[in-house]
């Protein structure tokens, strides 16, 4: 007897082995759970970080400690929202999708979900985010909202421009501004700055992630970074790593961090070099694995910098 393929069970070939959807979730249930990539937590990890990022850098402004409940919305948040984000993505693309190896199993490319059932479920984790957002003041409130314009046209990016990365990545940093726009109710340059590093880390590391589907999206017409700069692409994300060290450097300049939080900014300088070395255009799975390690990365530099504001309080 053979073992079952990912297209017998819905499980996708890049969710985390052993995830909590595959091993425990009810059977009705996967379809919605693999929609919101629930079984890839990756991808609200990369959503949330830049929130702590800017709460930490609002504590170490204001000599304090981040906001734990600061923190706790942003994680609520963060899922909810990268899940919404993904049903619309896979919305638009669902036909695009069945011409790529990594997505075709997708639940609406595959048909195992309805887009009706998709739209359904996409309200749902709307209002979730927006219960999290109207806990916010007026003014992170309607800097919450202005996110949704990145969020709405970046499915159409990749048919259009080689450098969907980089709409992505304005959408997917914008928690380098939400928190801290929670803590002030306004953005001063510090938060501009972590913002704009947050946005080069994202086109770098999701310029890593596209390894994966690098001929597959040659056949199916979808444009990328990874496409654009082929086997220069190595030296493009180590470009983009490096401006982004630039500028969140200056975030922490501008707000006169500690030892703590410039050693969480070294360790977190010294994690993206190793990436920028092992990529390796030939290696999908590798590149998979360098792509996931940006969690570690981007929680090693929140940790110094909380730990940075936590010493300063």
């Amino acid at each position: 007897m053979t073992e079952a393929g990912p297209g017998a069970t819905g499980a996708v070939p890049d969710a985390a082995p052993g995830n909590f959807v595959d091993r425990f979730a009810p059977s009705a249930s996967r379809p919605y759970l693999r929609l919101a990539r629930i079984d890839r937590p990756i991808g609200w990890w990369l959503l949330l970080l830049p929130c702590w990022w800017s709460t930490a850098l609002a504590g170490m402004a204001a000599d304090a400690p981040p906001r734990p409940d600061h923190l706790l919305l942003f994680l609520i948040g963060a899922v909810a929202m990268r899940g919404a984000g993904c049903v619309y993505n896979d919305i638009i693309d669902r036909d695009l999708d069945k011409q790529v190896a990594r997505t075709r199993n997708r639940p609406l490319a595959s048909g195992a979900l309805s887009v009706k059932a998709a739209l359904v479920f996409l309200f749902f984790l709307c209002l979730v985010g927006l219960a999290v957002l109207l806990s916010l003041d007026a003014f992170a409130i309607a800097l919450g909202f202005a996110s949704l314009l990145p969020v709405a046209v970046y499915p159409f990016m990749k048919r259009v421009t080689s450098w969907p990365q980089a709409v992505l990545g304005l959408a997917f940093a914008w928690g380098g501004l939400m928190g801290w726009a929670a803590a002030f109710s306004r953005i001063d340059p510090p938060a501009v700055a972590l913002y704009v590093g947050a946005v080069l880390w994202t086109v770098a590391y999701d310029t890593i992630y596209a390894v994966q589907d690098f001929e597959d999206d040659a056949v199916a017409g979808i444009r990328s970074t990874t496409r654009l700069f082929g086997e220069r692409t190595k030296a493009a994300v180590g470009l983009f790593f490096g401006l982004a060290l630039v500028a969140i450097a200056s975030a922490l300049l501008g707000v006169g961090a500690g030892p703590a939080g410039w050693i969480g900014f070294g360790l977190f300088a010294a994690h993206l070099v190793r990436q920028t070395v092992s990529i390796d255009l030939r290696d999908p799975q590798g590149a998979l694995r360098l792509f996931r390690s940006n969690r570690e990365a981007g929680l090693v530099l929140f940790a110094g910098m909380a730990l940075d504001a936590l010493i300063g309080s």
